[in-house]
């Protein structure tokens, strides 16, 4: 599930398309012709197909025609089932925010374990489907894929005594937290395949130029760090996620005791 913090720069923008046309498409709303031929395509298998070829192509390989030829159809078809490509892509922003159906993959009850489920839930979406780094979702179409999921975890975290605000916040929080190290590691694959130097190789040819500054007196500090500082074993991920959860746990204790008087609040 994503919040809509994707970063601005997105090379496309949800909710650009009609969003009154959207929203019927979303929730199965709109009046559906009792006459004419039997549709030879459904719009699941033409959004089906749309995230297939965003999975392999990016979102710059994305049109209407691409997806037509992905089903084997003519262009024009498509526009029988969904009016253009700005609405097709918040039919598919839902789509893959569709939340998991067993209730394990929010952790073992607690809020804590839920928000640490939701995040790596989060970062997986993201691997699974790099494109979504690069929609602007600021300002999202919410379907019911969107508001199943929210509503899934608010269950989870609403014991955790926040104000309504706060635990939306709580999610953002997350949601934002898991947006950078995704984007960071897409970058890294983007780079190894744009220079053909793998992560290892790049930093290797610096040994030198860098062995020669750290010799020099002038970083004394990054000079006495220890050789696997920068090594790959350590989970930057999950030392930051930890260190998010922390902090809220700090909250949530302090929220119980002001409001427990058996707790030693005042």
């Amino acid at each position: 599930m994503t919040s809509g913090t994707s970063g601005s720069g997105g090379t496309e923008t949800s909710g650009s398309g009609d969003i009154a046309r959207t929203l019927e498409l979303l929730w199965d709303t709109g009046r559906r012709p009792s006459r004419g031929p039997k549709p030879t395509l459904t719009l699941d298998r033409i959004v089906e197909a749309a995230v297939q070829v965003a999975d392999t192509e990016g979102l710059e390989g994305l049109s209407m025609r691409r997806v037509a030829a992905e089903l084997g159809t003519g262009t024009m078809s498509l526009y029988r089932y969904v009016p253009g490509k700005g609405e097709l892509l918040d039919l598919m922003l839902d789509r893959v925010q569709r939340p998991s159906e067993n209730p394990a993959d929010l952790g073992d009850g607690g809020w804590r374990s839920a928000l640490e489920a939701l995040a790596r839930a989060t970062l997986a979406l993201y691997r699974r489907h790099p494109w979504l780094l690069h929609v602007n979702q600021s300002r999202p179409i919410l379907g019911p894929s969107a508001l199943d999921g929210m509503e899934k975890v608010l269950t989870r975290i609403r014991p955790m005594g926040l104000s309504d605000p706060e635990l939306v916040s709580a999610i953002i929080m997350i949601d934002g937290y898991v947006v950078g190290a995704a984007r960071t590691q897409l970058y890294q694959l983007e780079a190894e395949r744009r220079t053909g130097l793998t992560d290892a190789e790049f930093w290797q040819a610096q040994v030198p130029v860098l062995k020669k500054a750290m010799a020099s007196g002038r970083y004394p500090v990054m000079a006495s760090l220890s050789e696997d500082t920068f090594g790959p074993d350590f989970d930057h991920f999950e030392f930051g996620l930890q260190r998010i959860l922390d902090g809220l746990e700090v909250l949530v204790e302090r929220r119980h005791r002001s409001t427990d008087p058996a707790a030693g609040g005042s």
